[in-house]
């Protein structure tokens, strides 16, 4: 039984199925292969190759008696059982650094269109109507941005608003992580100061619905908001409850909390949320489909962390 096989699950670059092979890896492609149906020959497999199609849980990694490596072509790892895994000694590979500008380009876009209210004001040109003072803009000069987890694409938003006159400060559980483009600060500071709010924390027990009418009425200033990071940091209701009061001032929202657990869509409930159909009304909210990390760049360089860490772990000169 050949012991280099590696099974993809999800569809990527194929530089990172021609990297693989080159090294001496086999690659099995089960791209629509039901989860029940992969299960019957995992044990053949030494390693998984896998975006967000289905999580990879206590059953499948007890049936995967052969794994060796989990790898993510993605920025975070919520999808896999991380300690059973790690009890199972595999190792676990993600690829933060391979959407990290996108991420951070595509906040920014966010942000310029919401404060200046370019959706409106197209989508009212396209109806005949030239509305001037209705979409006077706000400027980013002087405003003080809080950005939430400084992680990869946390950095790289800072990074970003190099260019601006603006204050910008940020908060994450561990210390030390604040550099030249950002100052570390607590999190009751960043929401006394902030003016503008940027979230960036990976999926955790301890973010899940961590941004709710609690957080919000913790911060001093109206101010402007935006999510690149998971959808379920949210609680939506609370969010557009702080939109109605006029505490927020515009949402950009790349993720939300009404995604399936693949992100592959929010269409697929029977009964729509109230709090979800205001998002998809509201003129003082901007949303994309979870593509903030998705750009034609980024496709190429997730492939490409991930192949460079599975090389990395040196397993396939043992074969």
């Amino acid at each position: 039984m050949n012991s280099n096989l590696v099974l993809h699950v999800d569809e990527n670059h194929p530089l990172l199925l021609e990297g693989l092979e080159k090294i001496g890896y086999e690659n099995h492609l089960a791209y629509d292969t039901p989860l029940e149906n992969l299960l019957e020959g995992i044990h053949r497999y030494q390693g998984v190759v896998i975006r967000s199609r289905f999580p990879l849980d206590k059953v499948f990694i007890d049936k995967a008696t052969s794994l060796k490596f989990i790898a993510r072509v993605g920025a975070g790892l919520e999808n896999i059982d991380l300690e059973y895994a790690q009890k199972k000694e595999i190792a676990l590979l993600a690829a933060p650094e391979g959407n990290r500008n996108a991420v951070g380009e595509h906040v920014l876009g966010m942000l310029l269109a919401l404060t200046n209210k370019l959706r409106s004001a197209h989508l009212s040109i396209q109806n005949g109507r030239w509305e001037r003072e209705a979409h006077r803009g706000t400027e980013l000069e002087g405003k003080t941005i809080g950005i939430v987890g400084y992680g990869n694409t946390g950095k790289s938003f800072s990074k970003k608003l190099k260019g601006f006159d603006v204050e910008v400060l940020c908060y994450d559980i561990k210390s030390k992580v604040g550099d030249e483009n950002a100052t570390q600060v607590s999190l009751s500071e960043l929401q006394k100061r902030a003016q503008i709010l940027s979230l960036h924390v990976p999926q955790t027990p301890q973010t899940t619905a961590m941004f709710n009418s609690s957080f919000i009425e913790q911060m001093s200033n109206p101010f402007w908001f935006l999510n690149s990071a998971r959808g379920k940091a949210v609680v939506t209701e609370d969010l557009v409850q702080g939109l109605k009061t006029g505490k927020i001032l515009g949402a950009g929202l790349d993720v939300l909390e009404y995604e399936s657990s693949s992100f592959h869509s929010i269409f697929n409930q029977t009964n729509r949320p109230k709090a979800l159909d205001y998002l998809l009304t509201s003129d003082r909210v901007l949303l994309s489909p979870h593509v903030g990390g998705w750009t034609t760049e980024s496709h190429v360089k997730l492939a490409q962390t991930i192949l460079d860490k599975i090389t990395a772990l040196g397993i396939h000169k043992a074969f």
